[in-house]
């Protein structure tokens, strides 16, 4: 039998290190996110007028990207139950799926972004467009950061190794799309 350290568990707690980790990662990206909420709030409040502004985004592009990310959701809680059984191919067939949402996410955002562009809405024009580019600019940072972890960990569990870590970047991939729930609404449903 192995030691605690072998086997990725913490004595004290019993968690393993890969999950700990990730959830003392996540916590510090809650914080920089909530931040950022918070402040677009407070700034929403003080300004009604950017109701009109946010009339100009894409509603229909938003809600698209929201189903497309619950959607990748679901494939990537299929690929963590495929681990689970022990059915490594169905679970790198999942992240594929997966990573396939984060493109279609990334291709709309390209779209939405050339649109508003187009239309005149840059960072620049005012502090709505501000937020509105910071804001879904960082989060599709964080989606292409969820891509390149599922591409890593995908390759791995293709050649049977470290399948824990689907549980891994499935919680890191599920907080990105929390996040977006609350992007979605408070930029593009706020009018």
């Amino acid at each position: 039998m192995g030691t605690a350290a072998e086997s990725g568990f913490r004595e004290a707690t019993e968690v393993p290190t890969g999950r700990l980790g990730m959830w003392w990662f996540l916590a510090s990206e809650l914080v920089i996110f909530g931040g950022l909420i918070a402040t677009y709030l407070l700034f929403r409040w003080r300004h009604p007028e950017w109701g009109a502004e946010s009339v100009h985004t894409i509603n229909a592009a938003g809600a698209f990207n929201t189903l497309v990310l619950l959607t990748s959701s679901l494939t990537m809680v299929l690929a963590h139950a495929a681990v689970e059984r022990g059915d490594l191919a169905r679970a790198v067939r999942n992240l594929s799926f997966t990573f396939l949402g984060g493109v279609i996410f990334l291709v709309v955002k390209v779209y939405e972004y050339t649109h508003e562009i187009q239309e005149g809405f840059t960072p620049l024009t005012n502090l709505f467009w501000s937020f509105y580019y910071g804001m879904t600019g960082l989060h599709a940072l964080h989606v292409v950061g969820g891509m390149v972890a599922m591409m890593v960990v995908r390759s791995a569990v293709a050649k049977g190794r470290d399948p824990q870590r689907v549980e891994f970047v499935g919680l890191y991939w599920h907080f990105v799309d929390v996040v977006w729930i609350f992007l979605f609404p408070l930029l593009y449903l706020s009018s």
